[in-house]
């Protein structure tokens, strides 16, 4: 009998687990079950995070790719190589990282490799030595931001990735389009998937609204994609500072103190910072809709679940929100500054009374086009791609 295909996915997310982490962790299992080897290769797992002991536990292998050289010696080698380059060439494909995945990708000969990207480029130096090595890989790509483009040195090394690869996945078609133009090329190989869903799409009762309005803001305290700090100035200022609303901030992140010390210095009392549960289903039990003043998304998951479970939602066009929202039906759309989020607020607060039926209009957009199992689609996908 033939040996199983072996299929790796590269992960390039720096934290325990994040939203990028998504759709490899359920369509691996998947795989599996269709009869392939899965790894996954990570700079460093944290081996005792329930995501992480869930997918152990289905079967699929994980594995740490460290550098050999680490702390001082890296360093010396890092100079070393950027000397011996004359400083012309860059060494992000070449450094300690891509080295050690270098030496792991000889030792396991993957059939196929799957660079997960948390942006539109970190994992391009990963895609680079598959490429060295003439193994077939495709790249996802969970984000893209307008204002973060690569370093120009980099570019002629990235665009080979690109082009090599053999299927380049986006969240979003605004993913797709903002990534063309960094790189100055057109995809003809690129498809859209959808991230899972994490819980059953049916609508949770709209709470009453006897004495306030609550508002979820959902998602890490990272200012600089997520934008809370926007909000909390809209909130400083008449005629939101007088409104009967409640803003509840949930999440963590590397921001939260600094996000609450921003709120107390403008005297914006009417804010909650609150842990992530998994069981969001209490939160909209409590909440009216949902408020995300994004500078930068893919395509969110927390605006897909509180839509499919009957929220409005006042978001900006970041990521994938205009392929989904639609503006005065199904939620409110602003730009990612205080004046233009505050008209799209303004505008939510007018048709307070609609909220319901608005929720209800987003559930069934999403119900009508967001698949139910985006991971067994992408599963499916992988497996044409190996065969």
């Amino acid at each position: 009998m033939a040996e199983s295909k072996h299929i790796v996915f590269i992960t390039c997310c720096t934290d325990d687990w994040g939203g990028s982490e998504e759709l490899w962790a359920q369509s691996a299992p998947l795989l599996l079950k269709l009869g392939y080897r899965v790894s996954v290769y990570k700079r460093q797992f944290n081996f005792s995070h329930p995501e992480v002991v869930k997918i152990r536990d289905k079967g699929v292998s994980l594995v740490n790719f460290k550098p050999k050289l680490n702390g001082l010696p890296g360093k010396i080698w890092k100079r070393v190589q950027n000397y011996l380059s004359g400083n012309k060439n860059p060494i992000h494909y070449n450094n300690e990282y891509t080295g050690a995945l270098g030496s792991l990708l000889r030792k396991d000969k993957p059939d196929l490799v799957l660079i997960n990207q948390a942006i539109n480029f970190d994992g391009l130096g990963y895609a680079y030595q598959c490429l060295l090595q003439q193994i077939p890989y495709a790249i996802i790509s969970h984000k893209a931001v307008d204002f973060f483009w690569p370093d120009n040195p980099e570019r002629p090394y990235m665009i080979q990735a690109w082009k090599k690869s053999v299927q380049c996945f986006f969240v979003s078609a605004h993913n797709q389009r903002i990534t063309e133009e960094q790189f100055g090329l057109r995809f003809t190989n690129a498809a859209i998937v959808w991230n899972p869903v994490k819980f059953r799409r049916s609508i949770i009762p709209f709470p009453e609204s006897k004495t306030s309005y609550k508002f979820a803001c959902i998602g890490r305290f990272f200012i600089i994609d997520k934008g809370q700090d926007i909000l909390l100035r809209i909130l400083s200022r008449e005629p939101w500072k007088s409104r009967p609303v409640e803003i509840s901030f949930i999440g963590g992140g590397p921001d939260e103190l600094a996000l609450k010390e921003m709120a107390a210095l403008l005297n914006v009392e009417n804010v909650s910072f609150q842990t992530y549960q998994s069981d969001i289903i209490k939160c909209w039990e409590t909440h009216h809709a949902l408020i995300l003043p994004s500078r930068s998304e893919g395509m969110p998951l927390v605006t897909i679940e509180a839509m499919a479970i009957g929220r409005p939602v006042i978001v900006t066009p970041a990521g994938g929100h205009a392929e989904i929202v639609h503006e005065g039906v199904t939620g409110f759309i602003g730009e990612a500054n205080e004046n233009n989020f505050a008209s799209a607020m303004e505008k939510a607060w007018n048709e307070r009374h609609n909220w319901n039926i608005m929720g209800k209009s987003a559930h069934t957009h999403i119900t009508q086009h967001v698949p139910e199992s985006p991971e067994a689609l992408f599963a499916h996908a992988v497996s044409k791609l190996i065969q």
